[in-house]
């Protein structure tokens, strides 16, 4: 299964039934092309973090139809058998925090879930030691996750997010621990993925900074989307 591309259409997620009934995306239409970084913005409460787990197949919507290139993922029910393999393979997830494994060093971290996959230990270390010198945290590839400033590990944690050349990259707050600089490094490294591995990217963020590099940014409000040009001014 090869997937390129996000599609949503009309996704709904509702929590609870009856009275009590929350309805935490309303239809929400999207699309983002391979090799695209998208942000969504919106305010706490407004669905963002509904829509990230839908995507990435955490929790099941409710209804609407979503697609990844040119597979039916979902349409009012799960389509594909095996979701556990879904979200090992196709979708890489960064979040806020690294989430690296204390007791793993920095290429262990990164070759671990190619290796859990079935791949051979030599393999996944030599793909994990490509995207390491890629992200410029090669000579770290020995040290422990403590012994690695924040925005090591936020490289570390992107490495790892694209060792098993993942068509969707799901990105969570990924720079709110970062200063500027190490920030705008962060956005510049998914965009140089992103065009390298032809990977969709949403970008989840409440950042000022990195809003302005958006070329396209989705707003949620209320459970719904609304989709408004960006920027796009990403220095080099």
């Amino acid at each position: 299964m090869n997937l390129h591309g996000i599609h949503l259409e009309g996704l709904r997620k509702r929590y609870g039934e009856g009275d009590t009934a929350v309805d935490a995306l309303k239809g929400v239409d999207m699309e983002v092309s391979p090799g695209e970084v998208v942000g969504l913005i919106g305010p706490s409460g407004s669905g963002k973090s509904t829509l990230l787990k839908c995507l990435g197949a955490v929790i099941e919507p409710t209804g609407g139809r979503m697609r990844l290139g040119s597979e039916i993922i979902y349409d009012d029910r799960w389509h594909i058998r095996d979701l556990r393999a879904l979200r090992r393979d196709q979708i890489g997830f960064v979040f806020q925090a690294p989430y690296l494994i204390p007791f793993l060093n920095v290429i262990d971290n990164v070759a671990l879930l190619p290796m859990l996959a079935g791949r051979k230990n030599t393999a996944a270390r030599d793909r994990a030691m490509e995207l390491l010198e890629a992200l410029d945290v090669a000579h770290r590839a020995n040290a422990w996750p403590s012994q690695l400033s924040g925005g090591e590990q936020q490289r570390v944690a992107i490495a790892r997010a694209l060792v098993s050349h993942p068509p969707v990259i799901l990105a969570d707050e990924p720079t709110a621990p970062l200063d500027s600089e190490r920030a705008m490094g962060v956005i510049r490294i998914l965009n140089q993925m992103a065009e390298q591995y032809e990977t969709a990217v949403i970008v989840v963020t409440h950042d000022e900074k990195i809003i302005p590099t958006f070329k396209r940014i989705y707003h949620i409000r209320d459970g719904r989307t609304h989709e408004e040009q960006g920027e796009g001014r990403l220095i080099a």
